[in-house]
């Protein structure tokens, strides 16, 4: 058995109709959630790439600082059990992670030095990395893990003008031409043209994305390895896109356009496929799910990461009853079922899944909520800190399951 782990960074989940979109065609990620176990709910630990490479290759919890010590990594312990394994990757923050060190093979895709629209898909950046991905895969050795974390959406726009161009309407200004990825904190009185622009470019982006993803799973399907090969889809963060007056990479607000990202599980037998779960997950998940997947025992529990295995067989409805995130700023946040509270310079309360980008905040009205979100934070990341998060105690029905 073999496994490709996909990550396409700052991936909007709002834009890719599989999560709701409904004016930007993604024919192939559409075909892919049909394929697929889609994870409705599935949020990132921290929006720092350290903090993800933390989580997901060793299961420490973005919120502790530095390394664990004491337990091999993924990659290792993959090894050990004969699993040959490749990273490959146009994110110097990820090729330079210590943890990367773990990799059999490490393969490094530079950035073009231009910033400019392609006139071709093939000529692309996004087209190279996949090309490259597919290349690479014809010649490992199996079993293997091939983890490809791509820059995606955060590095170029380069997809040719007229991908951007057509979602534009008759009487909407054009789109802007530039491929420099936008970051801006927008003015309370901004142009709507403006930033109606940016969607097109982003969108135009995401229909890239989905042609070179369309052409992966043609290879999956043609190729004999398609039926021993389970496929991870993934972001490793939102990118915000006017929401909260936010554009690209400003800042490290806790907001759900940053936060909340897609995330599917493909399995080669078709186990799973075609169905939702509203469950709290995050990517970090990938790590105890790779090690079930291939049958090798899990360090005992207290870990705050979970095999998603068990909601894609349908044995089980959810894998915990909260997650929580932090920013290098000191942010953090508590997600529970009914309700997603925003630690910051003030307390920020949405309702769950109902606000899915936090329009309407309910703080105010809701003191009771607030603190007892607070109060299961604070429990959480004590419990963190020694590895006692079997420990947790229940949310109760108001946390869980909203108010009446």
């Amino acid at each position: 058995m073999n496994a490709i782990c996909l990550v396409i960074d700052r991936l909007h989940a709002g834009y890719l109709g599989a999560y709701g979109n409904a004016w930007i065609e993604t024919p192939a990620v559409d075909r892919l959630a049909c394929e697929s176990f889609v994870f409705d709910q599935a949020l990132i630990g921290s929006p720092r790439t350290e903090g993800l490479c933390r989580a997901v290759w060793q299961g420490r919890h973005p919120l502790l600082r530095g390394q664990a010590t004491g337990e091999r990594a993924l990659a290792e312990r993959l090894a050990a059990e004969g699993v040959r394994t490749m990273l490959l990757t146009d994110e110097p923050a990820v090729a330079d992670d210590p943890l990367a060190e773990g990799f059999a093979q490490l393969v490094e895709i530079d950035l073009p030095d231009r910033i400019e629209t392609a006139d071709a898909v093939e000529r692309t950046h996004m087209a190279r990395c996949f090309s490259e991905l597919v290349d690479r895969l014809d010649g490992i050795p199996e079993p293997f893990l091939a983890w490809a974390h791509f820059t995606g959406m955060a590095a170029r726009w380069d997809a040719p003008y007229a991908f951007r161009e057509r979602w534009a309407e008759e009487d909407d200004p054009a789109p802007p031409e530039d491929a420099e990825v936008p970051r801006t904190m927008l003015d309370e009185d901004y142009d709507p043209d403006d930033l109606l622009g940016i969607t097109h470019a982003y969108a135009g982006q995401v229909a890239l994305l989905d042609v070179c993803l369309g052409a992966l799973l043609e290879w999956l399907r043609e190729s004999p390895l398609g039926s021993r090969t389970m496929l991870a889809f993934l972001s490793a963060r939102g990118f915000p896109l006017g929401e909260h007056r936010r554009v690209g990479v400003c800042d490290e607000a806790l907001f759900g356009e940053l936060v909340h990202v897609p995330m599917m599980l493909r399995l080669p037998d078709g186990c799973g496929a075609a169905a939702r779960s509203q469950a709290l997950v995050t990517p970090a998940d990938l790590r105890p799910t790779l090690l079930e997947y291939w049958s090798i025992d899990e360090p005992p529990a207290g870990r705050f990461d979970r095999s998603l295995l068990p909601l894609v067989r349908g044995d089980v409805e959810t894998v915990r009853d909260r997650l929580c995130l932090g920013a290098s700023g000191g942010e953090t946040a508590i997600r529970a079922p009914a309700w997603y509270l925003r630690r910051a310079d003030r307390f920020s309360l949405f309702v769950k899944p109902d606000d899915r980008w936090e329009v309407n905040d309910v703080a105010d009205r809701c003191p009771d909520v607030v603190q007892r979100l607070d109060d299961a934070a604070a429990e959480y990341i004590a419990r963190l800190q020694v590895g006692q998060l079997d420990g947790l105690a229940p949310l109760d029905d108001l946390l869980v399951h909203g108010p009446d």
